[in-house]
């Protein structure tokens, strides 16, 4: 697994892209009109690599992997969908579209990745709906997922990213769907 981790090589990185759930979307139908802000990350999610976390305080990255775009925007894109998907609201965007909504998803990357001391794909979020007028906070959550994983390869880590993200994906659009 040492050989997998953080090494320079000379080929390109093998890329990979995350999807947005396209059924098993609860929530109910609201007139509700959301803007969806990039997720804050820091390092080290904040960027296209992807994250293995090899000990209590240690991190590194899959050699020869990489997701198709930087986390924190694709994430973003893929919640949208989710949303789009599941058609509880009465629109969707992001942050900066010409469109006036009622509130704004903002949310933070807390952990995205392979944990190989427990074998696990981690995703935790934090989500805060805050009212468009008012700029106060109306409600917050932290939402998590994990799914069997392993670093062997970056198509492995992936689909097992993937497969957490997508319950979590899942858990912020009925949550977000039940205050609209």
């Amino acid at each position: 697994m040492a050989g997998a981790l953080a090494g320079c090589g000379g080929s390109a990185p093998a890329t990979f892209d995350l999807t947005a759930p396209t059924s098993g979307i609860g929530g109910r139908p609201t007139r509700a009109q959301i803007l969806v802000a990039e997720p804050n990350a820091t390092s080290p999610v904040d960027g296209d690599r992807i994250v293995v976390r090899t000990g209590a305080e240690s991190v590194a990255y899959l050699s020869g992997a990489q997701w198709a775009e930087r986390l924190p925007r694709l994430i973003q894109t893929r919640l949208i969908q989710t949303f789009e998907n599941g058609k509880s609201l009465r629109s969707v965007g992001r942050v900066g579209d010409k469109m006036v909504a009622d509130s704004t998803l903002t949310t933070e990357i807390r952990r995205f990745e392979i944990d190989v001391t427990t074998g696990q794909a981690v995703v935790e979020m934090s989500a805060k709906l805050v009212g468009e007028m008012s700029g106060r906070v109306m409600a917050a959550k932290i939402f998590s997922a994990s799914a069997p994983g392993s670093a062997s390869d970056g198509a492995a880590a992936a689909a097992a990213l993937d497969a957490a993200l997508s319950s979590v994906l899942r858990q912020i659009v009925a949550w977000t769907s039940a205050r609209g």
